[in-house]
């Protein structure tokens, strides 16, 4: 089964972008995971090919028709049995389990939106499930999707080179990653932490838990509380 993105967008010329570059995009020629671009204007009302409208009851900016978003939506192939994504400052928080998730599944419909936002009986409508990248805005969902995707097709099989490259990264176990360091031995006066030079498998693991444990607590506290 090959993960399967399905993006629809305004600006399709901005994929694959990074996607196709490095370790995702050797996967992609290699027919790892494949990606389905689509153009949300195709759709659009109009020799102008519209595909927004003023918001009602008043305010700035414009809103992506329903209609448009809709046709669309039921167009793009084999996307029935995939989660259908919008990418939304006020979505669920994109999280390495969620692109765990994903990873494992035959891919997903990824919807970016532009403008002030979309009509929202779309959102019920078509059964999408908005997620966010962070607390801050963008001009439009192709670079949230770009990263979600990023974060996802790494961890397809055969991706990247060795699995266990990915175990110990940061959030994988619930902690930041611990500091990391290799030649030269010296830098401006600066050595390796001796444990990693030791030999001893097991004081390195203990220092890099230790190492996370500490990170963790001063930069992600959050991380460390129980969960309900």
């Amino acid at each position: 089964m090959t993960f399967r993105a399905t993006i629809l967008t305004l600006y399709p010329e901005m994929f694959p972008g990074p996607l196709g570059l490095s370790l995702a995009g050797e996967g992609l020629a290699n027919g790892l995971w494949s990606l389905d671009v689509r153009n949300i204007r195709d759709f659009g009302h109009g020799r102008h090919r519209t595909v927004d409208d003023t918001p009602a009851g008043g305010g700035p900016g414009m809103v992506l028709r329903a209609d448009v978003l809709a046709a669309a939506i039921d167009a793009a192939d084999g996307t029935h049995d995939v989660p259908r994504l919008l990418m939304s400052p006020r979505g669920r928080p994109l999280t390495q389990a969620m692109a765990r998730g994903l990873a494992a599944g035959p891919g997903a419909l990824i919807v970016c939106g532009r403008f002030e936002g979309v009509d929202e009986r779309v959102i019920g409508a078509r059964g999408l499930t908005e997620v966010s990248i962070g607390d801050y805005i963008l001009s439009g969902g192709e670079m949230a999707a770009l990263t979600l995707l990023d974060a996802v097709v790494r961890l397809i099989p055969g991706v990247m080179g060795k699995h266990q490259s990915g175990d110990e990264e940061s959030f994988e176990n619930g902690l930041l990653e611990y500091p990391h360091y290799t030649r030269p031995r010296d830098f401006e006066g600066q050595g390796i932490p001796e444990v990693l030079t030791s030999g001893d498998h097991g004081k390195i693991a203990a220092w890099r838990r230790a190492q996370s444990l500490a990170l963790t607590g001063a930069r992600r506290p959050d991380l460390l509380k129980p969960r309900s």
